[in-house]
């Protein structure tokens, strides 16, 4: 089992930056792989970004990729969202994932349905 912790979120004018964190525990947290989606209600939930295990696979949506930074801190089980020049259209509630423990130290997924844990969400404001 793997337990996550997602915060960070806030009200940023649009243009601005946030910084999102995901604190994992559990005996295999630093095993597993990552990523960050968002949802806004009544539409699907979105990946954002992915990250191996390792740390040596990102895996980023097309229209973040430039402004958003995944990473990951195994030795403190940390894996963050730096979100830069964020549009009007991206609040949002931005879930962690976490999922295969002692999967391929390059396997960073984009579908929700390779997850088994997840995060309660943090909300991003933007305002315009």
């Amino acid at each position: 089992q793997v337990q996550l912790v997602e915060s960070g979120g806030g009200l940023v004018q649009a243009g601005g930056s946030l910084t999102l964190s995901c604190a994992a525990s559990g005996s295999t947290a630093s095993r597993v792989f990552m990523g960050w989606f968002r949802q806004v209600p009544h539409l699907e939930r979105e990946f954002v970004a992915a990250i191996s295990w390792s740390g040596t696979t990102i895996n980023e949506k097309d229209s973040v990729k430039g402004r958003f930074t995944i990473s990951r801190d195994n030795a403190k089980n940390k894996m963050y969202l730096h979100m830069n020049s964020l549009k009007p259209v991206e609040p949002a509630a931005y879930y962690c994932a976490a999922g295969g423990p002692f999967s391929s130290s390059n396997w960073a997924p984009s579908l929700p349905t390779e997850y088994a844990y997840w995060g309660q969400g943090t909300q991003v404001t933007v305002s315009s």
